[in-house]
């Protein structure tokens, strides 16, 4: 039971059960009769909680009283705050339409009006109707956390399949792995056996071959000595045949060392380990949440601020926001890069080497700026902003670039190099595998939501990829003329603008068109570019030749 109420708690059993049962022991689920009643605490209290009640010292000295006087007791009870426990509750602020203690006036509410004392006089007493309707509201609220903590429940049950499949799934890749290389090894070890049964069998028979003649040239050595009680003509035949051995076997070792010493190796396919060796990983995890609805899905609010901080009319190329919340914006016409505040005035500028065409966020303290002159220009934007080094890279006068993965994606026209942020070109990414172009007329504006980045081309929408530069999906919509500008809440509702069509289309995360968050009719003129932001729940469009951005409240 909470500390400091007025009146009974609500429970599921009778009056008389929720008098005569100690209230700690009801909370462990055990009814034990109560004789003392604590109106401070609003507590029933049985034999055992009255003895711990008046020696633990926050209870101590409190004054109770037996349960029989319970409810004459309530009349008399001083409500604690909520925020200073020691303290009673006596002050009723209207601004906030709250109570509070003294405390809380003097440090929160000094300024509020219409602060007045509670006092029985001044307040009329609650009537049933009120009290009818807050006990509806309570068992609403009840039921509503119930359901969805029933769902939280079931999520938590199927989050824990899918982590379950997730490790099945990492077996099978690894068990797959181990069996194409045991598969591997099996076919090299045949391999190398056969050779060596082949070589094996040779040498045998050399050696067999060698055994032989050198028996031969024994027997001939023999003969030679005993010439003597030979015949004429047996020794003649007998020189001859001797002279024969010896010439096979000058042949034979010369045919030995002639092929030389056999021996078998093994050299390894380095292209397999050095394949293992650059995967960084078996996959991607990734973290889903399914909405029942978008949570942006209508326009509360349009509000115009100027940014125009120059002599010149100003056109805002593209626009970023950095994680504190900042907005810095990139000025076409005057040459330079802006910074807001929280309320979109301009506190800082930076005049550029050339004409900005795109700008993103790299960290918390830097930005990237692509420039028509074909370099990306860092900008520092820790407490001012200020220019540091330079890349190069092609496509500057096309707007569009962004940030993913460590990697600047820029547009050019055709399509997008991909660069690291030292200006090395990893990746161009223009055509399909059929030799057919990617996107449909220019690249514009992109934006990222975790691994995904949405490149506007226009067209009717945008193409989503894959972080390694592969086609995921198109978003399109006929309502759409020249998109331009695309930006992705963060419930990954994704908005593209058309600079033609003067409108904000809505799709899904999954690529599905959610219709209009902006129609044509609603003054909305020739949008460049669009940015969402985060910590205001806001849309930032930027339209040509304007010196205001627009600031679309929305409805969550």
């Amino acid at each position: 039971m909470a500390e400091g109420s007025t009146f009974p708690s609500f429970t599921d059993g009778s009056d008389a059960c929720a008098e005569n049962c100690c209230t700690p022991c009801g909370e462990d689920n055990v009814n034990e009769e109560a004789v003392k009643y604590c109106p401070e605490c609003d507590e029933y209290l049985c034999t055992r909680c009255t003895s711990q009640h008046t020696w633990r010292n926050a209870t101590k000295s409190h004054k109770l009283v037996d349960k029989k006087d319970a409810k004459h007791s309530l009349s008399g009870v001083k409500t604690k705050c909520l925020y200073h426990l020691d303290r009673d509750i006596e002050m009723f602020c209207r601004t906030h339409d709250m109570v509070y203690c003294t405390m809380c006036i003097a440090t929160d509410h000094r300024a509020c009006e219409y602060v007045d004392k509670i006092e029985s006089k001044f307040m009329s007493s609650v009537n049933h109707t009120e009290i009818n309707r807050l006990s509806d509201e309570i068992t609403t609220a009840k039921e509503t956390l119930i359901n969805a903590t029933e769902k939280q429940k079931h999520n938590l049950s199927s989050l824990e399949d899918e982590r379950k499949d997730i490790d099945k799934t990492l077996d099978d890749i690894e068990e797959k792995m181990i069996q194409r290389i045991r598969k591997l090894k099996q076919e090299a070890m045949q391999s190398v056996t056969k050779k060596y049964d082949m070589m094996k069998l040779g040498l045998e028979h050399e050696i067999s071959t060698s055994s032989n003649m050198i028996e031969s040239l024994k027997k001939g050595y023999q003969q030679l000595k005993s010439m003597d009680s030979l015949t004429t003509e047996q020794q003649f035949i007998y020189l001859k045949l001797t002279r024969n051995t010896i010439e096979k076997g000058r042949k034979l070792y010369a045919q030995s060392v002639s092929k030389g010493i056999c021996s078998i190796s093994f050299t390894a396919n380095n292209a397999f380990a050095e394949f293992v060796s650059s995967v960084d990983s078996f996959g991607q995890v990734q973290e889903g949440k399914q909405l029942t609805k978008p949570k942006h899905n209508k326009v509360k609010a349009i509000k115009d601020y100027n940014v125009n901080s120059d002599t010149t009319t100003c056109t805002i190329s593209d626009i970023c926001q950095l994680p504190d919340g900042r907005i810095v914006l990139t000025d076409y016409t005057n040459i330079n890069v802006k910074m807001l505040d929280i309320k979109y005035n301009v506190v800082d500028s930076c005049v550029l080497d050339n004409n900005p065409t795109g700008i993103c966020c790299i960290s918390s303290n830097e930005v990237a700026i692509k420039i028509t002159n074909n370099t990306v220009q860092f900008v520092s934007v820790e407490s001012s902003l200020s220019k540091t080094r330079c890349i190069s890279i092609s496509g500057g006068c096309y707007y569009g670039m962004t940030y993913c993965d460590g990697r600047l994606w820029v547009s050019t026209g055709d399509g997008i190099n991909i660069y690291n942020t030292a200006g090395t070109l990893i990746k161009s990414v223009e055509k399909k595998h059929n030799g057919n172009r990617i996107f449909k007329s220019i690249t514009q504006h992109m934006s990222v939501t975790g691994d995904t980045v949405i490149v506007a081309d226009s067209c009717d929408g945008a193409v989503c990829f894959n972080k390694d530069g592969t086609v995921m999906r198109e978003l399109r919509d006929s309502r759409l003329k020249n998109s331009v500008g695309v930006c992705v809440a963060d419930d990954g509702i994704v908005f593209v603008c058309g600079f033609n069509s003067n409108n904000i289309v809505m799709f899904s995360k999954d690529g599905l068109c959610k219709g209009e968050i902006v129609a044509a009719n609603c003054g909305l003129m020739y949008p460049i570019n669009i940015c969402f932001d985060k910590k205001r729940n806001t849309l930032i469009v930027n339209s040509n030749y304007s010196i205001t951005i627009k600031v679309l409240e929305l409805e969550e």
